[in-house]
């Protein structure tokens, strides 16, 4: 399960070991070290990672297969995941060391920033490959973070970006050696610490406005 520790005026938020898929313990505690990042006080910034061959993989299909009749509810949880990290009044920093797919490539774009691994590991949204087409609160998270090109090749294509590809794409903000991922994301993250707060939580609420109000759509969260 995903662990939290605080290393000065840095959080970092470890996701686990494994595919870190979206099974609904997963998610609340996730949440949890959210709510925490966000109720602190001070200096602060957060570093998500993960140890491993996965950043992570998205959704929990074995789980949402097993509970069909929990569709809805799950989905609303995973769309309040990713508005509460878009809007989160510190600055987020995702370090990705594996692989990133669907979802967990989501959930990397609610992130202010990305460092992925240079040589190996994808990030993809694969959901034109697998069938399962993108929410509108996903669509509008994912277009709202990358470049219209870029959204609509990752979006129709299922492009599997590697840490250059990436990088050159505008995906990740940075693409560096193994060793250096979660180091550079502390690195991005500690010189950023003195903007979180009320105003800065403001900044990004305005700014992504129109994403957050379809994110936290309940009433239509499947379109």
């Amino acid at each position: 399960m995903p662990t939290l520790d605080r290393h000065d005026n840095v959080f970092v938020l470890d996701l686990g070991d494994g595919e870190n898929r979206f099974h609904p313990d997963w998610l609340a505690s996730v949440d949890a070290a959210l709510e925490e990042v966000e109720k602190a006080e001070g200096p602060r910034a957060l570093v998500t990672a993960a140890t491993g061959k996965f950043y992570s993989n998205g959704l929990d299909l074995d789980w949402l297969f097993a509970h069909s009749d929990r569709h809805r509810d799950y989905v609303v949880s995973v769309h309040e995941l990713f508005a509460r990290l878009l809007s989160l009044p510190a600055i987020t920093v995702a370090a990705l060391q594996g692989h990133t797919f669907a979802a967990g490539a989501m959930f990397s774009l609610a992130h202010d920033f990305r460092v992925m691994r240079a040589d190996r590991g994808y990030w993809c949204l694969p959901e034109a490959d697998i069938n399962i087409p993108f929410t509108p609160g996903m669509s509008a998270l994912i277009q709202a973070r990358l470049t219209p090109r870029t959204a609509h090749e990752a979006m129709l294509t299922a492009r599997r970006y590697g840490g250059t590809e990436a990088e050159a794409a505008g995906v990740v903000d940075r693409a560096v050696d193994e060793e250096s991922v979660r180091a550079t994301a502390v690195e991005i993250a500690q010189a950023q610490v003195n903007k979180a707060g009320d105003t800065l939580g403001t900044i990004k609420a305005r700014m992504y406005a129109p994403v957050l109000a379809t994110l936290r759509d309940t009433a239509n969260p499947l379109g």
